[in-house]
């Protein structure tokens, strides 16, 4: 599941992390699927956050640009 969750978009992501959290908090989810969700749901905030740093630093690399017309390959490392 890894591998999948590697491969969605941004917004894909932020989906399934908040319906992760939302079925948490129902109270409805057994106690031995908690872990599981809690799991999935650091992966998921983990690759959230590193795809938000990525977009930070792209904009801080157009900022630096003098007209704005020029623009830097971003060259970043991305979490699996």
């Amino acid at each position: 599941m890894e591998n999948k969750e590697a491969k969605l978009t941004f917004e894909a992501a932020l989906s399934r992390l908040e319906a992760v959290v939302e079925s948490m908090e129902s109270g409805e989810v057994p106690l031995a699927d908690l872990l599981a969700k809690f799991e999935e749901g650091n992966r998921l905030l983990k690759q959230c956050q590193a795809r938000l740093k990525e977009a930070e630093l792209k904009i801080e690399q157009l900022k630096k640009q003098k007209d704005g017309a020029a623009f830097v390959p971003f060259e970043g490392e991305r979490e699996s």
